[in-house]
């Protein structure tokens, strides 16, 4: 059974999407101990023992990401959203300050359909300043 399935069905955490099933598009998102996986391919065997974080979930980072994306209208149908969180929230838990490129290569793995790229790579930025504002 995919860890995916795991979450949604036996778990009840349903914000983690299924969006194609080969981990291609990144809805499937999650951070097991800490590292960026994508749930639809991986065996819940896999995740025995470990931390699994999903959108539900909260950090820091992630409640600034929340704000940010919030702030920026990003969400235009939302569906692969809770996979761009987690991912900028990876992002962000490994790279205090990203630059444009840090951004690019670490979201390149999620794929949103209706294009809303800048106002992720805005967000994420503005989720720096408000972290940055909060020290």
């Amino acid at each position: 059974m995919p860890l995916l399935w795991a979450i949604r069905d036996i778990v009840g955490l349903t914000g983690t999407k299924f969006g194609c099933g080969v981990s291609q598009c990144g809805a499937c998102s999650v951070l097991i101990d800490g590292t960026l996986t994508k749930s639809c391919s991986m065996p819940v065997s896999y995740a025995f023992g470990k931390e699994i974080f999903t959108i539900e979930g909260s950090s820091p980072n992630l409640e600034f990401l929340r704000e940010a994306w919030n702030e920026g209208n990003v969400p235009q149908c939302g569906y692969c959203q809770s996979g761009q969180l987690i991912a900028a929230t990876s992002l962000l838990d490994a790279t205090e300050n990203p630059t444009d490129k840090d951004i690019d290569a670490a979201m390149s793995s999620n794929i949103c359909r209706c294009g809303t790229y800048t106002r992720i790579k805005k967000a994420i930025h503005k989720a720096v300043a408000l972290k940055n504002e909060s020290i």
